[in-house]
């Protein structure tokens, strides 16, 4: 096991563009990190500087204190697990699984042993003597770990290991992962797209954009206190609703008003963003998760937020009802990307802002209606229109 560090690392094609910028970043011994973002963000050239398999152009990697800038791949003693498995099509499961070590000339008794070890705890122990094309695309997924497990790393560094598999075999598999670190306790950087595995997996979670850290930190601090615009719009499914809202003062009380709407911030609110006290007469972003509608702030006060209901989404446990309003969308450069990755987030570009609710399918307005709906203002989230980080 290891720690595995990266010390303003940078990263500069000779075509003048940086895909990876000034990266400070330290995963624990034994930790298992998630780097996440839009396509074009860096994490995957990253984790290539890591492995040894990308040139660095200014800063250090670190493997326990030692700068491995110089070392090659194999002298960094790290394991990968790749997007497309990567296996030999002519080798049967236990020759994949053992390739590495013979290589390293273990004799073939311990690598039997090591490899069978590995199987059973990757349940491969009645596949051994098959090739990959007889393999589902799971069990081809755990043969390229098990072939990263034999080999006992300092680290495994895992690059889109799942995005080859359906919905429901990505769930299992996502499970079965993080089940298997735990039991190895190897120090692990994980690399996705996918938001769901970045929240469900990681110890940690490094959210990357356009080749920039915007904020590490466990998956519940991502959530409830992203530290930007980007981390605000990017973490959470549906994403957080965002509109711009005039910071006023009414007696001794400051208000938000977006639209015709208004929220009187509670002194819980205000302790957590401390700042928005300085931006009186001035405009924000006003942030609401969708899980924060229809229901009072814990302190009991019920605020209400009034629109017109224009779509309903029945999604079984709970519904998803769209509330248009009259207030303003942000569009701000720090929420848009024109990336081709179709998952990566854009902002709809219209005149008012769509509210998505949470809310209890027992319990649904009509589509068409207009409502009156409770909002817990002490969940609030509040960022600076121009810099977009969070008024804490």
């Amino acid at each position: 096991m290891a720690e595995l560090q990266f010390n303003g690392v940078t990263k500069e094609f000779d075509d003048g563009t940086i895909a990876v910028d000034d990266l400070n970043l330290k995963i624990e011994d034994g930790e298992f990190v998630v780097f996440v973002g839009p396509s074009g963000c860096g994490k995957t050239t990253s984790l290539r500087m890591a492995a040894g398999l990308e040139e660095i152009s200014s800063g250090e990697v670190l493997i326990d204190d030692e700068i491995v800038n110089h070392l090659t791949p194999r002298q960094r003693d790290i394991a990968m697990v790749f997007q497309n498995y990567a296996l030999y099509p002519h080798m049967t499961v236990s020759e994949n699984m053992g390739f590495a070590l013979r290589l390293a000339h273990v004799d073939k008794p311990s690598i039997m042993s090591m490899v069978k070890s590995a199987a059973s705890t990757l349940g491969l122990g009645n596949l051994l003597d098959r090739k990959p094309r007889e393999l589902s695309g799971g069990q081809r997924q755990r043969v390229a770990m098990g072939r990263a497990i034999v080999r006992n790393p300092k680290a495994f560094l895992m690059d889109e290991p799942l995005s080859n598999l359906d919905a429901k075999l990505r769930g299992q598999m996502r499970a079965e992962i993080s089940r298997l670190q735990d039991e190895l306790g190897i120090t692990t950087l994980y690399v996705t797209h996918d938001q769901i595995e970045a929240m469900t997996m990681g110890d940690r979670v490094a959210v990357l954009h356009a080749g920039r850290l915007q904020q590490y930190d466990r998956p519940a601090g991502l959530y409830r206190s992203p530290a930007n615009l980007f981390v605000a719009g990017f973490i959470g499914s549906p994403p957080m609703n965002l509109s711009i809202a005039d910071v006023e003062r009414s007696g001794d009380t400051i208000v938000v008003r977006f639209g015709s709407n208004q929220l009187r911030l509670l002194p819980e609110t205000l302790e957590s963003y401390p700042r928005v006290a300085d931006y009186v007469g001035r405009q924000i972003a006003l942030g609401v998760r969708p899980e924060s509608f229809f229901r009072r702030s814990a302190s009991g006060d019920e605020q209400l937020i009034k629109g017109e209901v224009n779509l309903i989404e029945a999604l079984g446990a709970e519904a998803l009802v769209h509330i248009s309003t009259d207030a303003r969308p942000v569009e701000s450069d720090l929420l848009l990307d024109t990336s081709d990755d179709p998952e990566a987030i854009t902002a709809i570009q219209q005149d008012w802002v769509d509210m998505v609710t949470r809310a209890d399918p027992r319990m649904l307005p009509e589509r068409g209606e207009r409502v009156e709906i409770p909002v817990a203002v002490d969940e609030l989230h509040m960022f600076d229109l121009e810099t977009g980080d969070a008024l804490r």
